[in-house]
């Protein structure tokens, strides 16, 4: 009789991960639109490798994922009959190779937008409810961000297609690298991203963004009959020659603060005037506009603590302006002029130069000079008379207070007329869940326990494949964390933090810190191989009873 043997795997929360990847078909999606590659790892299975790897939060890079799954089971994760040797450089490449050359976009949206039909996100409601049980998809976020990549990438790829890798604006703060922009569009308020594009380095966000959402308008066009979403973006997409393009959609944006029409509205309107808003701190006043040709509402928005804020730092920096002036001005008072009009007129033009403030003339004080030093002699003339001004600073408290009046302040306008189908609280209120949408999902890719904080692969055509693998582990994460947000709301039950408080709204990275220590014991004898889940807690059953039998199984195994 052979000898039993033992042997531990680690699986920790990659369970939960590897259930959400297989409910929604993932690995099928994926290989259904790429095609079949002959090779023992499908495009799909190794795309669901890359997401494990990358939602391990291990900081391992991709190019170690073999690495990673050298004690993971990789069999019940991916697929019986695969090992972490077969999820090599070349496994992995090749893959990212496919994806690009069926196009990156595509394949994104193929996923996502099954997986929303999956969990049945956007069916729930036809009307423009917006909140995590509601129409996710009756609002969508859009913006921009910035990839800095290690490397040099003197010469562009042959293909168009592909991105330019190329300095511009980076919102890394690293002028330094060149880069790749990323296009994200996610669903309102749960971080769930129904789009990605990856743009050449440079690209601006004003030429960008019409561009996409007609895009993706196609693409909804071409998949769904149900209606589209407002589109909610940055002032960037405001612009005659976007809006007039975009006139067949519906968008929600911020109206840049430099129009005039902007500034006078500030000046106009006071936070007396508008009335308060469902959300804490907000008020707001609708009015009417036409630009561009078309007819929109605006919204004047006063946040109390922006107001708070941004007085705050602008006091600070008039304090600074008049530190600047005052040494100007005392520079001046040392001067001599050769009339009183020479010295008026250098005050005047010292003046101009500020904007909140102002150049007091005190006196102006007559100087005489003579031949000799000295004290001069009875009735001895002066050789020429000059003038120095003596002045002081004043604060010019009407321009601080026509500045103070747009603190705090900014403009929302949209081209949905009807304000039953959208009142000005829901612009409102959409428009503030951008920091639950898109901008969290970007800090999502971009957290160090996730990815570097910069990339390199030495082709263009690759980067673009890896950032949409890194779209589809903040899709998978993203669904995670929702499906189990909304069974906890549904059962109306809770669970503990991280500092054991109850709550409805646990993030999925505590749940997966939850999960640490969860290893699989292999027993090997004459029989074959047992396997048995070690560590499981009851708060562990818990977690899997909400998230259901998909995720379930991989911790309830049969044997």
């Amino acid at each position: 009789m052979a000898e039993e043997t033992y042997s531990t795997q680690r699986l920790d929360h990659l369970g939960i991960v590897a259930g959400i990847c297989q409910q929604i078909g993932l690995v099928e999606q994926i290989d259904t639109y790429v095609g079949s590659t002959e090779r023992k790892v499908s495009v799909g299975e190794a795309v669901q490798a890359m997401v494990l790897n990358a939602l391990g939060f291990v900081e391992s890079a991709l190019y170690l994922t073999p690495e990673f799954f050298d004690n993971k089971p990789v069999g019940l994760l991916i697929r019986e009959g695969l090992t972490a040797k077969d999820l090599n450089d070349d496994s992995l490449g090749r893959a990212l190779d496919m994806l690009y050359k069926a196009d990156i976009t595509q394949v994104f949206f193929c996923v996502a937008y099954h997986a929303l039909n999956v969990f049945e996100i956007g069916h729930d409601s036809d009307s423009p409810v917006v909140d995590d049980g509601g129409t996710l998809v009756t609002f969508v976020h859009l913006d921009n961000t910035t990839f800095s990549l290690e490397g040099d990438y003197a010469i562009p790829s042959e293909d168009p297609r592909a991105v330019r890798i190329a300095h511009g604006y980076s919102r890394d703060h690293r002028p330094d690298l060149k880069q790749v922009v990323v296009s994200l569009i996610c669903s309102y308020q749960s971080s769930i991203p129904v789009w990605l594009q990856a743009l050449d380095g440079n690209r601006v966000d004003k030429e960008s963004f019409p561009k996409i959402i007609q895009a993706y308008v196609s693409q909804m066009q071409a998949s769904d009959s149900r209606e589209l979403p407002y589109f909610i973006a940055d002032s960037a997409l405001y612009s005659e020659e976007n809006i007039k393009s975009l006139s067949q959609v519906k968008w929600i944006t911020r109206i840049p603060g430099t129009l005039n029409e902007v500034k006078e509205l500030y000046k106009s309107i006071t936070p007396e005037q508008m009335q308060e808003s469902a959300l804490e701190g907000y008020s707001y006043l609708e009015v009417g506009n036409y630009y561009g040709g078309l007819p929109q509402r605006w919204l004047v928005v006063f946040s109390k603590a922006a107001y708070k804020r941004e007085s705050a730092t602008f006091r600070k920096r008039l304090a600074e302006k008049r530190t600047q002036a005052e040494k100007w001005l005392k520079q001046l008072n040392q001067q001599e002029f050769p009339t009183q009009k020479a010295a008026k007129t250098a005050v005047r033009g010292l003046e101009s130069q500020w904007t909140f403030h102002q150049a007091t003339i005190v006196k102006l004080e007559k100087i005489f000079r003579y031949k000799r030093a000295g004290r001069p002699g009875k009735g001895e003339k002066p050789e020429h008379v000059a003038w120095r001004v003596v002045g002081e600073v004043v604060d010019n408290e009407e321009a601080i207070a026509q500045a103070l009046k747009s603190k705090g302040k900014f403009i929302l306008g949209s081209n949905e007329l009807d304000e039953e189908q959208l009142p000005a609280q829901m612009i409102l209120t959409a428009y503030k869940g951008q920091a639950a949408s898109v901008e969290r999902g970007f800090r999502f890719l971009k957290d160090p326990m996730f990815f570097a904080s910069s990339l390199f692969l030495e082709k263009p055509e690759r980067i673009m494949a890896l950032l949409m693998v890194m779209g589809l582990s903040l899709l998978v994460y993203a669904l995670a964390e929702r499906s189990l947000r909304t069974e906890l709301a549904q059962r109306d039950e809770s669970i503990p933090n991280q500092v054991g408080k109850l709550t409805q709204r646990p993030t999925i990275r505590r749940i997966f810190q939850v999960f640490r220590g969860i290893d699989i014991l292999l027993i090997k004898n004459h029989l074959g191989i047992q396997r048995q889940v070690l560590n499981l807690k009851p708060i562990h059953l818990r977690v899997l009873d909400l998230l259901g039998p998909e995720v379930k199984k991989y911790y309830i195994l049969d044997g």
